[in-house]
């Protein structure tokens, strides 16, 4: 089906890798080396690499589970990232030697976190009449809230009480490099003593990757008499700003933090970028809603998009062939 060949990515690919997601159609900063080397003590890493002839073609951020390759774990999305000239039929033909080749290998089965189409560069759903071709199982289902800033349905006269309360406050919004208070003094004890859970990121992490990626991931502090009182933590990508992590202290309705906070952005700070998104809120694998949280997110405009996690099995790569007529 094509001069194809796969072969496993290697720390010598690291400048190669990095060039590709540059320039492919539905990758974002997350699929740079130096974002997804950064837990690789907790992965076993898999990623793979695609090449036509001399020329890389595809990659496939991923980690192994025993017989299962998962793209990726420790992403929040991840699947077949291809180059911007990329058709249909040749991705097809690329996943069918994916398949093929982790069928040989004894890899019984793929599972992908489709990257939601708003963070495409380029119309990329290949992968998704792909998986159905392959007959691929959904697995889990999320929904992303999203506010699209280019036509926005607007923010609810609740949400705005909270902008005039931060106002009369006299609330401040400062952008920092320093994510310690915003960790130490409101993001770790509100999981703790919520849900009695971490951030996924520790400090140490998050600096890590801030210094790493300065123009991508971005730090807002709302103060209050010199206090922080509520804060954000923006990851940037080309087309979306996305909510990484969102908290307040225990004033955040008294003070309207987090909504004076997050109606800056909306209209200052990102109010050139196509999308906003607020995340999942999600839990039991998708398949129970936190409805406090998404009427939250709701009153800000946003509204619903879907998350897909497919399985498929590697035996399946005949069912890839014979697809034109």
């Amino acid at each position: 089906m094509g001069n194809y060949s796969i072969r496993n990515y290697q720390q010598a690919d690291y400048q190669k890798w990095n060039a590709f997601i540059a320039t492919a159609k539905n990758a974002t900063f997350l699929f740079h080396r130096d974002f997804m080397d950064y837990h690789a003590d907790r992965f076993s890493d898999f990623s793979l690499m695609v090449y036509k002839g001399d020329d890389l073609i595809a990659v496939l951020p991923a980690n192994t589970s025993g017989s299962i390759v998962i793209s990726h774990q420790g992403l929040t999305y991840g699947g077949l990232v291809l180059g911007a000239a990329t058709k249909l039929m040749e991705a097809i033909a690329i996943f069918r030697e994916l398949l093929f080749h982790l069928y040989q290998l004894q890899k019984e089965t793929v599972v992908l976190k489709v990257v939601p189409e708003i963070y495409h560069d380029l119309p990329s759903d290949e992968i998704n009449y792909i998986l159905f071709l392959a007959e691929g199982r959904l697995m889990r289902r999320d929904t992303l809230s999203v506010i699209d800033l280019q036509h926005p349905i607007g923010i609810t006269s609740g949400r705005m009480e909270g902008v005039k309360k931060g106002i009369r406050q006299g609330l401040e919004i400062r952008e920092t490099d320093d994510l310690k208070p915003f960790w130490n003094e409101i993001l770790i004890p509100n999981l703790w003593d919520k849900h009695k859970t971490q951030p996924v990121h520790s400090l140490e992490e998050i600096q890590l990757l801030k210094t790493r990626f300065p123009k991508q991931i971005r730090q807002f502090d709302v103060v209050h008499q010199g206090r922080i009182v509520a804060g954000t933590t923006i990851f940037e990508s080309n087309h979306v700003f996305h909510a990484q992590y969102i908290s307040g202290n225990g004033q955040k309705n008294e003070l309207g933090s987090v909504d004076f906070l997050y109606h800056h952005l909306l209209t200052a700070v990102f109010k050139d970028k196509k999308y906003f998104d607020f995340g999942i809120s999600n839990e039991a694998q998708g398949r129970k809603l936190n409805s406090g949280l998404l009427f939250w997110k709701e009153s800000f405009g946003a509204r619903t998009i879907v998350h897909d996690f497919y399985e498929v099995a590697t035996a399946h790569y005949d069912k890839l062939d014979s697809i034109a007529l």
